[in-house]
């Protein structure tokens, strides 16, 4: 809206100085230059001298452009310092609000990277409300803001930029930058300043998998390696794919696959499935159960048994997950 307004005090601005230079032409009879000096003078009232002396007509013009221009100057030079302060303000604001709001952040997971495969973790963490903090050097900051997302920007592999993330409150963080020296610095980086964070890394070339979990990643992924896989499995069962991406993926048929931990204080601790009554209260299936020793139990029986600290892996509706999380707590 203030743009708009300045946009046509300055037209304004414009057609004052174009009519006072023809009318200087036409009535007094001067050079085109020496009639938009005349109007320039008049308007910024400068106190010089006429160029001419002026007739009756001259002077009634003169009369118009003092009263009209110096008012539309003034309310334009007000909108130009209107527009900058309230830009600055706005920036100062939404900084301080933006850094206060990353202050309070803890729990939270850290992309570096927002590249197309950033911006696909990024959305994904979005859509389940879980907080995520991005560090971008940049070239997507407008993006970042429009999509209202929490950012730093900055190099991922100084420490500095990494603690501003709050990585000492962090509960992993992923690191999906194009290079994989990148990656592996940003790994290092990571798990230098904390060794226990949990390191999410991307490798644009399987080769440099191994290099990555020697630099401290717990995970690395390989896309297109992944999508390759994807392909072919496709290709070879593509009624399993459609099944698990209709089920899993899309929504469509409302179910997900989640995962949820087993607290030490949960009243289902000693017991086993069967008498835990998962399946019968929340409508869910158990899919595995990943022990504190990370040993997985693939299609745990019914007289698998439920220990502290152990991550149930299990289909079913949202609703009926976040049920069953209320009861391993």
């Amino acid at each position: 809206m203030e743009f708009v307004k300045l946009r046509i005090s300055l037209l304004l601005l414009v057609i004052i100085l174009i009519s006072g230079t023809v009318g200087y032409t036409s009535i007094e009879h001067m050079p085109v230059f020496d009639a938009f000096y005349m109007t320039l003078i008049t308007i910024s009232t400068v106190g010089f001298s006429e160029i001419a002396p002026l007739s009756a007509a001259g002077r009634v013009l003169t009369i118009f452009i003092i009263v009209s221009g110096i008012s539309l100057l003034t309310y334009t030079l007000g909108q130009i310092a209107k527009v900058f302060i309230e830009g600055e303000l706005r920036n100062l604001l939404g900084r301080r609000k933006l850094g206060k709001q990353i202050s309070e952040l803890a729990g939270h997971f850290i992309v570096c990277g927002f590249g197309r495969i950033g911006e696909v973790i990024c959305k994904e963490l979005a859509d389940e409300n879980i907080p995520f903090l991005v560090i971008e050097k940049g070239d997507k900051i407008e993006f970042l803001e429009k999509l209202q997302y929490l950012y730093i920007v900055g190099d991922a592999t100084a420490d500095e930029v990494l603690l501003q993330a709050g990585l000492m409150k962090a509960k992993g963080l992923a690191t999906a930058v194009s290079s994989d020296a990148d990656n592996v610095f940003i790994t290092l980086t990571a798990k230098g300043l904390r060794p226990d964070i949990f390191v999410l890394s991307r490798a644009a070339d399987l080769k440099n998998e191994s290099k990555l979990l020697r630099a401290g990643a717990s995970r690395v992924i390989c896309p297109y390696n992944m999508g390759g896989t994807k392909m072919a499995q496709i290709l070879k069962k593509p009624t399993v794919v459609d099944f698990l991406d209709t089920a899993m993926m899309s929504g469509d048929l409302g179910l997900k696959l989640e995962e949820a931990l087993v607290q030490p204080t949960s009243s289902l601790v000693g017991q086993t499935l069967v008498n835990s009554n998962l399946r019968r209260d929340f409508g869910v299936i158990i899919v595995a159960i990943k022990k504190a020793s990370n040993e997985m139990v693939f299609n745990p029986g019914p007289l698998s048994l439920i220990e502290a600290n152990d991550v149930i892996v299990a289909i079913g509706k949202q609703d009926d997950m976040r049920r069953m999380r209320l009861v391993l707590v």
